[in-house]
């Protein structure tokens, strides 16, 4: 599995990290769970990420793979109001007692990186749910700090000198922060995680989704049709997809790895096989990049990056 640096942190991080929402949200037993994460592990992937806001998520991932904790990097998320977290929303109460609660879940003493997640662009700018993480990365409870969202406050964060991560949304169907954000996160020397990597695998509509994944594959699902752009458009067979999605991903400047979740051994094999591959040919992400500027100028309006 091929590495790439992680801004300022100075790690190094697979190109294909876990993410660790469907496992919490999506019924899923204990024992596939291990076999998935294990094999990952296994094969080089050494990026785990997962949120308080993923219901059973940081709980599963500390018992399936907590044993080999020194082989992974550990990303969590937090600061939204939640029942058993005292505190309002983006207070120092409520990101330092998520941290604390992750900890005794995800079987760890620290955090390689927590990240607020996807607050407003007033709360950052407010600096309490920044300085709290902070005083965590001083106490030893977290080695580095970031944000994850999107747009003008995914751009926001990455300009703050304490912010050594960014994840935002970035995929086929996304585009908005690759212009936004990126580059910010570039400058500043930021390690870059892609959410949503591969679309919630728009083309195939949101009526194969489940659960969490409706709303966002619906918006997606409506861009790529609108895109009018086909797997066998970039020279690929029809059913070429997924591969140039999470492809696609891989290609943009600045990011260190794509965040991939599923529940799926089968799509697990795909999703390593597609990033063994690498990037995309430059004129294959043009084309995709063009298709979504023209789709997005006949709309009349712009596609932001989406929460």
């Amino acid at each position: 599995m091929q590495r790439r640096a992680f801004g300022k942190t100075g790690l190094d991080v697979s190109v294909l990290g876990f993410g660790g929402a469907p496992v919490g949200f999506l019924e899923t037993e204990q024992r596939e769970v291990a076999d998935i994460l294990s094999g990952l592990l296994d094969q080089g992937v050494n990026l785990i990420d997962t949120a308080a806001g993923y219901s059973g998520s940081e709980e599963m991932i500390g018992k399936t793979i907590g044993h080999r904790r020194d082989e992974y990097v550990l990303v969590s998320k937090c600061g939204r109001a939640m029942d058993g977290i005292e505190g309002a929303e983006w207070s120092e109460a409520a990101v330092l007692n998520t941290l604390d609660r992750a900890l005794i879940r995800l079987q760890t003493d620290h955090l390689d990186v927590m990240l607020l997640h996807s607050c407003d662009l007033a709360a950052l700018r407010a600096g309490e749910a920044v300085g709290a993480l902070v005083k965590a990365r001083d106490a030893g409870k977290i080695r580095f700090l970031g944000y994850a969202g999107d747009n003008e406050a995914a751009a926001y964060a990455a300009g703050l000198e304490d912010v050594a991560v960014i994840e935002t949304s970035i995929s086929i169907c996304d585009q908005a922060n690759i212009d936004n954000v990126l580059g910010l996160c570039q400058q500043n020397n930021v390690g870059v995680l892609s959410k949503r990597s591969i679309a919630n695998a728009a083309w195939k509509g949101a009526s194969q989704q489940r659960g969490m994944y409706v709303n966002y594959a619906e918006n997606y699902a409506q861009r790529l049709e609108k895109m009018a752009i086909t797997p066998e458009d970039l020279g690929f067979s029809a059913d070429a997809w997924p591969e140039i999605a999470l492809r696609f991903t891989l290609s943009q400047p600045g990011l260190s790895c794509a965040i991939v979740g599923t529940t799926k051994p089968g799509s697990v094999t795909a999703n390593l096989a597609a990033a063994a591959k690498g990037p995309l040919p430059d004129d294959t992400v043009a084309a995709i990049r063009a298709a979504f500027q023209r789709a997005e100028a006949a709309t009349g309006e712009t596609w932001p990056g989406l929460q």
